[in-house]
């Protein structure tokens, strides 16, 4: 099989994977601030990063995957504030809703969530280091800054000059700082916030050295892969960068990666700028295997426009998947097919899934082709095609389950029982009254189809 290539932000080319250890791939992916419900974009990078690790562990690899939380941020605490409860309250909340919409999404736990609370001491020892290399220093107020002048490569992975950068969102302007593009290590503390202990005073830590306290504790000086939005190359994985590396002297990361927006009306999807759509609204409209499918039948560093009709499309395009997939006898899988080459290459091309959904649908279709000539045939086709599905999270449900709908007894026995009787006025030739049956089960939303083997039926 060809070597895995995956596009490094960093120099802007795809690269083989070689793992620093052999078999091995430590993954660290930049997780939310639980201040609020996470949103599709949310749901979009994090899906990605979830093929990531199937498709690897698929292919043999030893995958260690860390997701972090930041819990603790202006964001939590303006949270906190305005609904006049405790930071921990708003923290607890929404990280059992973001547990519970990933687990919607079908994402895999990662082997380690570490919680940006649980590392203050290894972020004080990080940035008691970089003092020491005279990287950092603290401000008459007690914050501690980062020197950016003094990284000779800042500005290498998100391609920035640095005598062109400008204070950013991310970027305090504050006559307390040397230089306006330093960036905030440690705060001092505010009256009514948590803070810790620190040879600096009592604060907390800044968002960016979060995280590399969290992966150099996890992994070490270095490890394979780091990705996160895209939205996080500047300045958060910049930062986390020139920090890490300053102590370290050696690259911190072998490959970042960086996915795609979700956009609506061709405007990143963002809380901050009201234009959002929760998971677990989206999940009241669709079945969560379809916002699973939008996710990452898009390839994961391009756009991706959400809208009511790419959710239906998304619909449509797994019930030509579960269809073909439905009534075929138990068969073991084809082995050595052009169809799973042709899926390897386009996933051992950086991550390549619009490619990959082609050959799913190439197998759907010779499954149809072969069903009422060679069913034994096409049943093997229908095994192969279920099993690279599960390679990336998907068609793990039963055929019927996903086609006719969560459906209580009930309903399911009387749309049966309709359908039996429209039978029986068939074969009597009662035209009219089949017809107004038919009419019926339409007004349920479901959609009938009669076939060699028998009528079936699906929900809308």
């Amino acid at each position: 099989m060809m070597d895995i290539k995956i596009y490094n932000s960093l120099t802007q080319q795809e690269e083989p994977l070689r793992p620093l250890h052999p078999n091995k791939i430590n993954l660290y992916v930049c997780g939310p601030t639980v201040y609020d419900f996470c949103h599709i974009g949310n749901g979009r990078t994090y899906a990605a990063f979830d093929v990531v690790v199937r498709y690897l562990r698929w292919r043999g690899f030893d995958v260690t995957y860390v997701r972090n939380i930041t819990d603790i941020d202006d964001k939590i605490i303006n949270r906190a504030r305005d609904n006049q409860e405790p930071c921990q309250a708003v923290v607890d909340r929404f990280t059992a809703a973001m547990h519970d919409d990933f687990a919607g999404l079908g994402l895999l736990s990662p082997q380690h969530e570490p919680r940006a609370t649980e590392y203050i001491p290894q972020m004080i020892a990080l940035i008691e280091e970089l003092i020491q290399h005279d990287y950092a220093y603290m401000a008459t107020n007690g914050d501690v800054y980062y020197r950016v002048r003094k990284c000779a490569s800042y500005g290498c992975l998100s391609h920035r000059d640095i005598d062109q950068l400008e204070s950013g969102a991310r970027v305090d302007v504050n006559v307390l700082k040397d230089d306006p593009l330093d960036f905030v290590l440690w705060k001092s503390s505010k009256p009514g916030e948590p803070s810790w202990g620190s040879p600096w005073g009592e604060g907390r830590p800044g968002w960016h050295i979060e995280c590399s306290a969290m992966s150099k504790s996890l992994f070490g000086d270095q490890f394979d892969l780091h990705g996160g939005g895209k939205d996080l190359i500047f300045p958060h994985h910049e930062n986390e960068m020139a920090q890490t590396e300053a102590v370290t002297n050696k690259p911190m990361v072998s490959i970042w990666m960086h996915a795609g927006f979700v956009q609506m009306d061709q405007i990143k999807m963002s809380k901050s700028l009201g234009n959002f759509l929760t998971i677990r609204d989206a999940l009241k409209s669709c079945r969560p295997e379809v916002l699973r499918y939008f996710c990452i039948s898009s390839h994961y560093r391009s756009p991706v426009m959400y809208s009511a009709d790419a959710l239906k499309q998304s619909h449509s395009a797994l019930e030509r998947l579960y269809t073909a997939l439905r009534d075929l006898p138990d068969a073991p899988r084809l082995e050595n097919t052009d169809f799973e080459k042709r899926f390897i290459a386009a996933m051992n091309d950086d991550f390549n899934t619009p490619v990959a959904f082609s050959v799913f649908f190439e197998l759907a279709h010779e499954v149809h082709r072969l069903r009422s000539s060679d069913l034994e045939r096409a049943a093997q086709h229908g095994a192969l095609l279920k099993y690279l599905g599960n390679a990336l999270g998907m068609l793990e449900d039963k055929p019927d389950d996903f086609l006719q709908g969560a459906l209580d007894s009930v309903t399911i026995n009387k749309i049966n029982a309709l359908i039996e009787m429209r039978l029986a006025a068939r074969a009597q030739k009662h035209w009219a009254q089949s017809d107004a049956i038919r009419d019926e089960l339409a007004a349920m939303s479901i959609v009938i189809e009669d076939t060699a083997t028998g009528t079936q039926w699906k929900m809308q």
